[in-house]
């Protein structure tokens, strides 16, 4: 029977159930190319370590619509969206956007709406005195109440953002276009001046 003799590792070669020099383990849970973590860093802080500000307006999209150009290579399709900012505390605007898809239109209205705030004259809770306006083909009557925001559509939209909490709102005319109807809101609450 011949002699066999226990295989002994070399120095420079690792044990058979040793790791390589130079390669750690994997290990579940760990920072690396398979371990998960990799640049996200705790409390919910995103790439760089900066924290997401939240926005101090919000908005709400009244209008979306697919839009479509004929070309020569064919048709391009689009969206357009009309979105309404405000913070509640007398601050709205309407912005109008097109994008090549939902989100980037809303995107690009919310920063047209920024660009054309208005400042509005609320006095308890409601418009001091009563209103009208024009814009195309939408004609808004607007009034001072109690008890909540009776209107609907788009003047309740750029009611409640703008902070207002009691009004009367209504459309003279016959038109269904919301962009019209919000723009015309707009208008009538530009005419709110202090009055002495």
């Amino acid at each position: 029977m011949d002699n066999q003799t226990p295989v002994t590792p070399q120095p420079n070669q690792p044990a058979p159930n040793q790791a390589p020099q130079g390669r750690q383990p994997f290990q579940r849970g760990g920072r690396g190319r398979f371990g998960g973590g990799g640049n996200r860093r705790p409390g919910g802080r995103g790439r760089g370590g900066r924290i997401a500000e939240k926005s101090e307006f919000d908005s709400k999209p009244i209008d979306i619509a697919r839009v479509t150009r004929v070309t020569k290579g064919g048709k391009r399709f689009s969206f357009r969206t009309t979105v309404v900012i405000g913070d509640g505390k007398g601050r709205v605007g309407v912005g109008m956007a097109k994008g090549r898809d939902v989100a980037q239109s809303i995107q690009k209205a919310t920063n047209q709406a920024r660009k054309h705030l208005v400042t509005v004259l609320i006095k308890d809770g409601t418009i001091p005195y009563q209103v009208e306006a024009k814009f195309s083909s939408a004609q808004v009557l607007l009034k001072p109440a109690k008890g909540g925001v009776k209107a609907g559509g788009p003047v309740r939209v750029v009611a409640k953002l703008a902070g207002i909490n009691s009004l009367t709102g209504k459309l003279i005319g016959r038109t269904n276009n919301k962009i019209n109807i919000a723009m015309a809101t707009i208008e009538a609450l530009k005419k709110l001046y202090p009055r002495s």
